[in-house]
């Protein structure tokens, strides 16, 4: 529907007023009357008809459609920028945290500063590309360009970052757990070879010597898979909090002696504050911990010291468990990596003493499904101290 023209107050009331005097000066009546008429008319006429659209409402038509869209895209957990031409006239929360807030008003090939990005854009007919290094070094991005017109579009960025940094460390398993299993197998398989196809020409010392050597790296293997299988175990089950109350002391010392075996027990010492300690754990994981922890700090601690296993509360409603060996220590830029998967600061001394480098890597993991923090403490020359800190239970 047509606007209504705007009434011409100021000039109907100069007429009026011009009309008046010309009556005051013996104008006749009829003639003034005319006059008036006629010129609030030419008034009336020569006054435009308002457009339904002003040419000057545009910039206000497009800024409601910028804050519609803001609106729409604000909260998508997805990084979405919308394009006036190149220029970036919207970005939402998610594009500003991972690109910046400086980024609105910029050119988008200047903003996103990517040869495979900026050539996406100099398409102008939208697509989808991945782009490796957008926002860092490591990082990979699918970056998606829709047009919605010819002058606006819209680009949605999917961060694949993490999905690649999975298959790298599940390829990297695969690789290192391969590699450690083999070991051990060519170990057995060449001995074994070795007795066979010397069959009784073999003298009994050397066969002896071969069969302890066979048994000796089938137990390796056969430690190898049981830690492949309780490191899966607990992986499936990190995210489920356990619920069972377990009184911690009777629990360490039992598993703590269980790690030293019967040969190393004279080597433990218990420091527990006085107390009652309970957590809400699952108890089969909770003794693996302790065995493993005590177990490393027995094969790495000084073979004549001692090895302290200490239990007390925090005011922060913890249970701090810490174990202590006195042996050489851990150079500070190997301390960051213990937890990873078959890492090793001594391979060789590792392999002789048995581990099989998933110890703790186990831990790191029994550790996050409890919902506690694992620290590393070394001084070279003086010892290791493993730190677990639980919530108390209640």
């Amino acid at each position: 529907m047509d606007q209504q023209r705007t009434i011409p107050a100021v000039g109907i009331a100069l007429a009026v007023a011009t009309c008046i005097l010309m009556v005051m000066a013996g104008s006749n009546i009829w003639t003034v009357a005319g006059a008036m008429l006629v010129w609030i008319a030419s008034l009336w006429i020569a006054i435009p008809r308002p457009s339904p659209i002003s040419k000057a409402e545009p910039a206000e038509g497009v800024q409601l459609t910028h804050t519609g869209m803001r609106d729409l895209i604000e909260h998508s957990g997805l990084p979405m920028l919308m394009l006036d031409g190149n220029r970036i006239i919207v970005a939402n929360a998610a594009a500003r945290e991972a690109i910046g807030a400086h980024i609105v008003g910029q050119d988008a090939r200047v903003a996103l500063r990517h040869p495979t990005a900026v050539e996406l854009l100099d398409r102008g007919t939208g697509g989808t590309e991945i782009v490796q290094g957008l926002t860092g070094p490591r990082s990979i991005w699918h970056m998606t360009i829709q047009p919605i017109d010819g002058r606006y579009s819209l680009i949605e960025l999917i961060n694949r970052t993490s999905e690649a940094d999975v298959s790298r460390a599940h390829t990297d398993f695969v690789a290192n757990a391969s590699h450690e299993l083999r070991t051990p197998l060519a170990s057995i398989i060449g001995y074994m070879e070795t007795l066979i196809e010397e069959g009784d020409r073999i003298d009994m010392t050397r066969a002896n010597r071969f069969h302890a050597i066979v048994l000796r790296e089938a137990r390796r293997l056969q430690s190898l898979v049981d830690d492949l299988m309780s490191l899966s175990r607990v992986e499936a089950e990190k995210h489920e909090r356990p619920r069972e109350r377990i009184e911690l002391v009777p629990l360490i010392h039992q598993s703590a002696r269980d790690g030293a075996g019967p040969d190393r027990q004279d080597r433990l010492e218990f420091a527990d504050a006085p107390g009652s300690f309970a957590v809400l754990g699952d108890r089969r994981q909770l003794e693996q911990l302790v065995r493993n922890l005590v177990d490393n700090a027995l094969k790495y601690g000084a073979a004549d010291t001692a090895v302290t296993v200490s239990i007390a509360p925090t005011l922060r409603d913890q249970i701090v468990l810490t174990v202590q060996d006195r042996g050489d220590g851990i150079a500070a830029e190997h301390l960051p990596h213990l937890t990873r998967r078959f890492y090793r600061t001594d391979p060789g001394r590792s392999r002789a003493a048995g581990g099989t480098g998933l110890g703790l890597a186990i831990v790191k993991h029994i550790v996050e499904r409890h919902r506690g923090r694992l620290d590393i403490e070394s001084v070279q020359g003086e010892g290791t101290t493993v730190t677990v800190r639980l919530p108390a239970a209640g």
